[in-house]
């Protein structure tokens, strides 16, 4: 082998490196674009979370907001809600998973599926998880929390489902307190 053909096979590797490499950015430019493109626009990232003053809510009274589309639960309970909720037996649950957000797999118990330590904040969504209707609250339902009218499951004070067709308990978004009056979901 010459030292003409050495020359030679570096220069033509270096072409096909060269063209290798434009080709690779010239992909990746054209790519681009359509990767982006099916990320969610500034609008949409901007609904991904609310804020809620929960300034007016009372003792026993409920806030409805709505989330991405769906209605939220925002209730302060009253301790007689509080008593009744964490009264409740794990066995006599049908879901004993808490279908909360913020706790990855953790039992229903009262206290996983509040706000506070002591139990005053519920925050749940607001769709029943049989069919997708709008549960009633304000202590309706053979357990005083929220009723299905559209096929009859009913909620206790928690949220958790005690009768009917629904299979799991009112889900728990991601929420928490920035302050004593504002409640950020999502």
């Amino acid at each position: 082998m010459s030292q003409a053909d050495d020359i030679e096979g570096n220069r033509r590797d270096f072409l096909y490196y060269a063209t290798a490499g434009t080709g690779a950015v010239a992909v990746g430019a054209a790519v681009w674009p359509l990767v982006n493109q099916m990320n969610p626009s500034a609008d949409v990232r901007a609904l991904s979370s609310i804020r809620v003053d929960v300034s007016a809510v009372e003792p026993g009274t409920q806030l409805t907001v709505k989330w991405l589309g769906k209605p939220v639960f925002i209730r302060r309970r009253t301790a007689e809600d509080i008593e009744a909720g964490r009264a409740v037996e794990l066995s006599d649950l049908p879901d004993p998973i808490a279908q909360n957000n913020n706790i990855a797999q953790a039992p229903a118990t009262d206290e996983n599926r509040t706000m506070d330590e002591a139990g005053e904040w519920l925050v749940m969504m607001g769709v029943c998880t049989h069919l997708g209707c709008v549960p009633i609250g304000d202590g309706a339902g053979d357990f005083g929390g929220w009723f299905c009218p559209c096929h009859g499951s009913h909620y206790d004070t928690a949220g958790r489902i005690r009768k009917g067709p629904a299979p799991t308990n009112l889900p728990i978004p991601v929420a928490e307190f920035l302050d004593e009056t504002t409640l950020k979901l999502g």
